[in-house]
């Protein structure tokens, strides 16, 4: 009878350890996605730069603005660094954006009206990564904060740390996207 608890007990610790695990990797996953969107938004504004400048020569102190938050966004190493550095570039992108509104034909230009769209689809799959990303934390910390989870991941608390949301100001990104309109 022992015999057969102890492999119950083996049974569902071994059925919650192999749970956390794939919730771990699920949120990983999540943030390489999240990680892949923000890298590309990175390489789309070097080319805004070059199609604003073409257009509003006067206006070096907003595309400099840009180019430093780029900088600054691209080398936060931590996630927590990461929110507001990436706030700052919309911010940022949001400035350019009101430079636009400055130059109809900078709006009317095809290169320009291209990479806004490009732009937008960007900041649309950052914000559903992101959702999908802290849907995917919640559901890891709960399961490693919760019993009997939490006695599995307090046993392996190397293997199994609290995870942070990704935080955003949602004002900032609503800056970006409206850039065709």
């Amino acid at each position: 009878m022992t015999g057969a608890v102890a492999a119950v007990v083996l049974i569902v610790l071994i059925l919650l350890f192999n749970r956390l695990v794939r919730l771990r990797n699920k949120v990983d996953t999540a943030w390489h996605q999240i990680d892949v969107q923000l890298n590309r938004r990175h390489e789309l504004v070097p080319r805004l730069v070059a199609i604003v400048q073409g257009y509003a020569i006067h206006e070096k102190e907003v595309l400099t603005s840009v180019t430093a938050a780029r900088s600054q966004a691209q080398s936060a190493a931590s996630l927590k660094a990461k929110g507001p550095a990436e706030d700052g570039l919309s911010n940022a992108l949001g400035g350019v954006m009101l430079v636009v509104e400055s130059y109809p034909g900078l709006k009317a230009d095809e290169g320009f009206e291209k990479l806004a769209d490009e732009l937008t689809h960007t900041e649309t799959a950052i914000a559903g990564a992101r959702k999908y990303y802290n849907g995917s934390v919640m559901q890891y910390d709960n399961a490693t904060q919760s019993f009997p989870g939490n006695i599995v991941a307090g046993a392996l608390k190397g293997s199994f740390q609290e995870r942070e949301y990704f935080e955003l100001d949602d004002n900032a990104m609503r800056l970006t996207p409206d850039v065709a309109g």
